[in-house]
C-alpha cells in the first residue's frame, strides 16, 4: 500500500484498489505516476499480485489460463478486506481501477458487488465476442486465451465478459480509453459506455486523443488520465465534517 503525504495512524482514509494489466503480468517495486498522485490526493493506494501474476512462479500464473476473470477476483476482495482489517481504510470509502486487464477486472467487480464508491475502468475488455475479431492480435486470441472461436461456444465467451454483468451495476464508473487504441479497441469502451448510460448508471466516457493502448505516451497525457479518474472519485467521496 502506498499512503497519503502526512499519514496519521490515528484516522482513516479512502482507498484506491489499483490491478495491473496483462492480466498475465505483476506489479514490482517500480516507480508509478498513478499511484503517487492518487496517495498525493489523499487516498491509501492498495494494489497487489492476485492469480494469474507473474510473481509466483508458472503454475501461479496458470491458474487464470481460460479461466479469467476468475479467482482472481476472490484474491482483490481478500486484499481489500485485509486492507480495511488494518485498521486504516475507510470501509464506506472504497474505489476501484485499473488497465486492460485491470480494466475487465474493474468492470467484472462493479458486476459482482456494490462495496466500490466510484470505479473507473480504464481500456477494457467489455465483449468478448466483439474483441476476438476487432483487437490487434485477433490472430493470437483464440486459440491462445479461448480454446475454440468466437462462433463455435459463443456462450464461453459471453460467461468471461464484463458486459454480461451490465444488469447488475449500480456503481458510478468513468470509461477510459485512448482514442487511437487497437489492441482493446475503443468500441469496446463505447459498449460499456452505452450499457451504463442505458441503464441510468452514472457514467462519463474520456477519450484520450493521439494515444493508443498506453494511453500515457507523453506526460500531458498521463496527467489528463490521472485528473479525470481522480476528479471521478471526488465526486462520489464522503468528505469528512468540517471540524466545528
Amino acid at each position: 500500500m502506498i499512503l497519503p503525504p502526512d499519514f496519521d495512524a490515528a484516522k482513516k482514509y479512502p482507498l484506491i484498489l489499483e490491478i495491473h494489466g496483462g492480466p498475465q503480468t505483476a506489479y514490482g517495486p517500480n516507480f508509478s505516476t498513478d499511484v503517487q498522485l492518487y496517495a498525493a490526493a489523499g487516498y491509501i493506494v492498495l494494489y497487489t499480485n492476485p492469480r494469474g501474476s507473474t510473481s509466483y512462479g508458472e503454475e501461479f500464473t496458470n491458474l487464470i489460463d481460460k479461466n479469467y476473470p476468475g479467482q482472481d477476483y476472490d484474491d482483490l476482495m481478500s486484499a481489500v478486506d485485509a486492507a480495511i482489517a488494518g485498521g486504516n481504510v475507510d470501509p464506506a470509502n472504497l474505489f476501484v481501477t485499473g488497465g486492460s486487464g485491470g480494466g475487465v477486472l474493474t468492470a467484472w467487480i462493479v458486476g459482482k458487488t456494490d462495496r466500490f464508491r466510484a470505479a473507473a475502468t480504464q481500456k477494457p475488455v467489455i465483449n468478448y465476442l466483439s474483441f476476438a475479431l476487432t483487437t490487434d492480435f485477433a490472430a493470437g486470441f483464440s486459440p491462445n486465451w479461448r480454446k475454440e472461436r468466437p462462433w463455435e461456444d459463443p456462450m464461453s465467451y459471453w460467461k468471461y465478459s464484463p458486459l454480461s454483468l451490465v444488469g447488475n451495476v449500480k456503481t458510478p464508473t468513468l470509461v477510459v480509453v485512448g482514442g487511437d487504441d487497437y489492441r482493446t479497441p475503443v468500441s469496446e469502451s463505447e459498449q460499456y459506455y452505452t450499457a451504463l448510460q442505458t441503464r441510468g448508471i452514472p457514467t462519463a466516457l474520456v477519450k484520450v486523443p493521439g494515444v493508443g493502448h498506453g494511453i500515457t505516451a507523453r506526460p500531458s497525457q498521463s496527467a489528463a488520465k490521472a485528473s479525470a479518474i481522480l476528479a471521478w472519485f471526488e465526486k462520489y467521496r464522503v468528505k469528512a465534517p468540517a471540524a466545528q
